[in-house]
Formats: C-alpha cells, sequence, structure tokens
C-alpha cells in the first residue's frame, strides 16, 4: 500500500468514521500514518504509529519516527527536552483556518498525501498520510 492509495481510502470518508480497522492494520504493515482531527482538541494519528495529540484551538506535536515526543520530565521547558525536541518533525494542526473551508488542516515537510474528511456534507478536515520512514529521526 503507498501513501496516495491510503489517502484515496480515507477521501470523502465522514467524520467518526474515518478508515476502517482492517485499513489501519494495512496501512501499520506497509509503515504509513494518517493524520485528522477529532472533535476540537484532538489530532489523531492512526496506522503504524496508534496515537493522538491535544491540540485545543490548533498546536504542534513534535515527531520521530517512535511516535509523537513526549517530555518524560514534569516540564516541557527541560533543556534536555528542548534539545531532542529541535531534531524532530513538526505537524502543526490549525483549527480553523482563515483561508481554508474546514475545521482542521496541517502543515509539516514530511511527503505526503491528502485526504478530505466530510461532516454532513461540509467539508471537516484536510488530512494527510505519509510514510513513517520519510520522517527523518
Amino acid at each position: 500500500m503507498t501513501p496516495k492509495e491510503a489517502a484515496d481510502a480515507l477521501d470523502g470518508s465522514e467524520y467518526c468514521e474515518e478508515g476502517s480497522p482492517e485499513l489501519f492494520e494495512q496501512m501499520k504493515a506497509a509503515g504509513l500514518v494518517a493524520v485528522f482531527g477529532a472533535s476540537d482538541d484532538l489530532m489523531e494519528l492512526r496506522g503504524a504509529i496508534n496515537d493522538e495529540f491535544g491540540c485545543y484551538g490548533g498546536g504542534t506535536a513534535f515527531l520521530t519516527r517512535d511516535g509523537i515526543l513526549e517530555s518524560q520530565c514534569d516540564c516541557d521547558e527541560c533543556p534536555y527536552f528542548k534539545k531532542i525536541r529541535s531534531k524532530a518533525t513538526k505537524i502543526t494542526a490549525i483549527w480553523d483556518p482563515p483561508d481554508i473551508d474546514a475545521s482542521w488542516t496541517y502543515e509539516t515537510t514530511i511527503p505526503c498525501e491528502a485526504f478530505t474528511v466530510f461532516e454532513y456534507g461540509e467539508v471537516y478536515c484536510h488530512g494527510f498520510v505519509f510514510r513513517l520512514s520519510d520522517v527523518p529521526a
């Protein structure tokens, strides 16, 4: 399975019905990850990574090939965490983007394929699929 094939399978899905367990298992086997929004505060990652990132009103997740980077300290301002975070790849969640008709959209430097999720016939989210091996570190 390629990122394009996975994005095509997800494209046009309805909010809360994004993909099937079988599709996400196929994506996991192929090393692919889908990124899309949930509610007004979550970035969902499904496939080779199965996780979520809290981003009420928008936010940036820092990603490595192991998944979403999280501080092991009690403080995100820890110098050690800042150093490893500076080497991670960013996925920025944008809530209610001003120039795009959607609740969620995302920005990243990871090569990816886009898909659209709908809610009651309206665009809810512009998500994407990427190959985990394309994450630099």
